[in-house]
């Protein structure tokens, strides 16, 4: 049967029709209909057409003129009907969104959010209603749905049919989905696993479960595209992507039964009218839209206000390289006296402290930090009864009584924040187990991070105490794997690209011990260089960064490493792209203030000269912390000359840091 379209353009906020109506309207009743509405970004470039097919809702997505994603399917299934079949248009609105807002703990603090929203509207039999609300800015596409109803109240979201189908010609750049109760004491999945590089799209996960968010895809000669979601709170779940099909069609995937221990249901239910998360499309050229977006708070809202100013900084941290051990009086004093020397702002106390120093102690330890202007930061286990986690403490967060009684105590000695760790899972009760610890973690004034968990989704602006989250193999994966040590200076040419442009990311950088254990003669070896380990400082973003440094480093090292680490900011007013390709090299600049500090390094097992283009600094002499043969580090200072260009040597496994 042929085809006819009622086509409805919209550039610049105009409608036109593309038939006449009378004509269209006849066509509508010899046979089906297909109608299209287009929404354009604010440069014209990206443009993005939702379409109804024979009652089935699609959408595509191009920029300057090329597909980067092919008519894919929209929709939801819920408990009042279907909303990705047999649905009729009900018409479209149109209008122009501006933003201006701060992240105080961002890769960028100004943020100008400008984009184009396309809302249109379907109705099924029943004749409720389903909104897709679609924000088209000059970098990104954000969609989210509306659910509402005439006489229903509630509604259970069975599964959303969204789908992306991408370009055949495209590479993926991937990690795969973990099943629910695998690893460590049955605590994944957590977002712990590697990513697949340059992968044909098509290829299923070796999981059987598709792939996590985000997903990084080089769509041909046209350029790059990330996916992702946004928006996540107690009233949703977090999603993923499918296991593909041949033709490359990704379709969005609720949690297992089996996360979190078989707590709570896979499904999704709220109250009536309902809006669900955001999928966001990040599109670009080059990767540098990718490493700039802000698209996971652009869309997004606080949903409370912060209860006091909550201070980023840097922290020491025995555990990385003495572990469990180290859980002690004496040696926390240690990392303490340390942090202190360096200028950091905190010292994480990590698993056990309860048993090996307990709390009265722990009063003791909070105010001697206080003396030295060093805040203390407790690790928690997130439990009740979704892993088998023994590490203490435990059951302090899993309730609202609990959580009281800990928090005010925590309170009362003057601890600044909290690591909550092994959560295992994205169902609707674990969002709300997230939010509510920091909700209550607001109410006391302290700050949060999560470990062993999943992607945050937006947290950063809609919960002003969250800090930074886990949420990928982070730095702990070089103690437990010798192979997983081999591979960081690889990691680290990925992680910038496709985990950390959408959420703060708490790696654990800076370890300039050679092995990871306390006496240096066993463990697992470091393959990196020690100014590979000073660009991860940089590289790396996260308000809260807890270095891997222990106190025979500080005898070991220059004075000037030392300086550089006293002053490396950890939250930036600006973040730029460079250069770079996942799994091969990244260089990423980042500002604070005036000064800015450009991070390099390389997944070669050979010596690699970089060269690389910083126009903004053209002119300028910048101090450059280098490779030595010997894996060590040296100070030059180098001139950008007129045409913006950098040129730089790296060792195997190693990096570079300019800075002002």
């Amino acid at each position: 049967m042929r085809m006819s379209y009622n086509v409805i353009e919209v550039f610049a906020g105009k409608r036109r029709a593309g038939l006449p109506g009378l004509l269209a309207a006849l066509l509508t009743c010899w046979c089906g209909t297909a109608v299209a509405e287009k929404a354009t970004s604010p440069d014209g470039l990206i443009a993005v057409q939702i379409e109804l097919m024979d009652g089935r809702p699609t959408f595509q997505i191009s920029r300057n003129g090329a597909v980067f994603l092919e008519p894919s399917p929209l929709g939801l299934e819920t408990s009042i009907g279907s909303f990705s079949s047999d649905l009729k248009d009900a018409g479209v609105s149109f209008k122009d969104l501006g933003d201006d807002y701060e992240l105080p703990h961002g890769k960028v603090r100004k943020v100008h959010y400008a984009a184009r929203e396309m809302t249109s509207r379907f109705t099924n039999a029943k004749g409720d209603s389903m909104d897709v609300i679609c924000r088209v800015s000059n970098r990104d596409v954000a969609f989210a749905y509306r659910l509402s109803s005439k006489d229903r109240t509630h509604v259970v979201i069975q599964r959303e049919a969204t789908g992306f189908r991408i370009p055949k010609d495209a590479k993926a750049f991937v990690s795969p989905q973990a099943r629910a109760g695998g690893g460590f004491a049955a605590t994944k999945p957590s977002y712990e696993e590697g990513y697949l590089i340059d992968e044909p799209v098509g290829k299923k996960s070796g999981s059987g479960l598709g792939f996590t968010f985000p997903a990084l895809f080089r769509v041909g000669s046209s350029g790059w595209m990330l996916l992702s979601e946004t928006g996540v709170s107690s009233g949703y779940a977090g999603t993923r992507l499918s296991d593909p099909t041949p033709e490359g069609l990704y379709s969005i995937a609720f949690p297992e039964p089996a996360e979190n221990g078989g707590s709570g249901d896979a499904t999704v239910n709220g109250a009536l009218p309902f809006l669900t998360s955001w999928k966001t499309l990040t599109l670009g050229s080059s990767l540098a839209p990718i490493v700039e977006t802000t698209v996971s708070t652009d869309v997004v809202k606080p949903l409370y206000p912060a209860s006091q100013d909550y201070r980023p900084g840097r922290a020491s941290w025995s555990w990385l390289i003495w572990q469990d051990p180290s859980m002690n009086l004496d040696d926390q004093r240690k990392f303490v006296e340390m942090a202190a020397r360096m200028g950091f702002e905190y010292i994480l106390v990590d698993a056990l402290w309860d048993k090996n120093i307990g709390r009265e102690k722990m009063a003791s330890l909070v105010k001697e930090a206080a003396s030295h202007s060093v805040g203390v930061l407790l690790w928690y286990n997130s439990n009740g009864s979704w892993n088998d986690a023994p590490q203490t403490p435990l059951h302090c967060m899993d309730t609202a009584p609990a959580r009281m009684r800990e928090m005010s105590w925590m309170k009362s000695i003057g601890v600044k924040g909290i690591k909550v760790d092994f959560f295992g899972g994205d169902k609707q009760t674990t969002m709300k187990l997230y939010e509510d610890i920091l909700t209550d973690a607001n109410a006391f004034g302290l700050m949060v991070n999560f470990h062993g968990t999943t992607l945050p989704r937006g947290w950063e602006r809609m919960y002003p105490n969250h800090m930074t989250s886990e949420a990928v193999t982070a730095s702990e994966n070089l103690v437990f794997s010798q192979g997983f040590a081999d591979r960081e200076a690889f990691n680290s040419t990925v992680f910038p690209f496709v985990r950390n442009p959408v959420a703060a990311m708490d790696y654990g950088p800076v370890i300039l011990s050679r092995r990871f254990a306390r006496d240096g003669s066993r463990g697992t070896l470091r393959r990196t260089t020690d100014t590979f380990q000073l660009a991860t400082a940089v590289l790396y973003q996260s308000p809260l960064q807890h270095f891997g440094l222990v106190p025979d480093n500080l005898a070991e090292q220059p004075k000037f490493v030392l300086d550089f680490l006293k002053k490396v900011p950890c939250v930036w007013d600006e973040t730029r792209y460079v250069d770079g390709y996942p799994g091969q090299f990244a260089v990423i600049a980042r500002r604070s203030g005036g000064r800015w500090y450009v991070a390099a390094t390389h997944a070669g097992k050979e010596q690699r000269e970089l060269s690389f283009s910083l126009p903004f600094l053209k002119g300028k002499a910048l101090q450059l912390l280098s490779d030595t043969p010997s894996g060590g580090t040296e100070l030059s200072t180098v001139r950008i000359g007129d045409d913006g260009m950098v040129r730089c040597k790296l060792e195997a496994g190693g990096g570079a840091v300019l800075f002002e």
